[in-house]
């Protein structure tokens, strides 16, 4: 075997802590300095991913909160202080509905009979229900009214009456070529047949 000459590196006092030539072993407060960065890191990413989704797709919404009142899910509840409610319309005959109007039911609920039930309803006054079909998913669990345009708010609220008052109504393009859509969740009680 090769003898080498003696170096600095060969008399290092053992308290130093020193593994080798050239490491000390790691601490733990680096080791959780470590983690902690990468946390970090990780939420900045997260974060401006979602500002660049929201910015390159207009259906993204993100909810930044401000400090201001929680928004309330009760439709009931004025949207601006002083901005009245409109009235809601039940009857087909009382609205102004533009040419090949119709409303179009999604059952989200995954069981036969709530689609049809919700037809039937909106049927007896008069209201044009263009498809009644199964929803995207099974598994929703309130039901909505969706309208596409602010002057069709009042149809929306009157949809809700005619539907027992259990659904929500919300604004959105988000059905195009559906001017009201209703998805219902199961919330929606099915009504045994008298």
């Amino acid at each position: 075997m090769p003898d080498f000459p003696p170096d600095r590196f060969d008399d290092l006092p053992l308290e130093s802590g020193r593994v080798g030539a050239h490491r000390a072993p790691r601490s733990r407060a680096a080791t959780w300095q470590l983690v902690g960065i990468g946390a970090a890191a990780s939420v900045v990413l997260v974060v401006a991913g979602l500002i660049g989704l929201a910015a390159i797709d207009d259906r993204l919404e993100l909810d930044i909160p401000v400090l201001t009142a929680p928004p309330s899910d009760d439709p009931d509840a004025p949207g601006e202080p002083g901005e009245p409610q409109p009235e809601p319309i039940t009857d087909a005959a009382d609205a102004n509905l533009p040419e090949g109007f119709t409303i179009t039911i999604l059952d989200g609920t995954g069981s036969v009979g709530r689609g049809p039930q919700a037809q039937s309803a909106l049927d007896a006054r008069g209201w044009p229900v263009g498809t009644v079909t199964q929803a995207a998913t099974a598994d929703v669990e309130e039901t909505v009214v969706y309208y596409t345009s602010a002057d069709l708010e009042p149809v929306a609220r009157g949809m809700v009456e005619l539907l027992d008052g259990v659904a929500d109504i919300e604004l959105t393009d988000a059905f195009p070529g559906a001017p009201i859509t209703i998805v219902l969740g199961t919330d929606y009680e099915l009504r045994a047949a008298s």
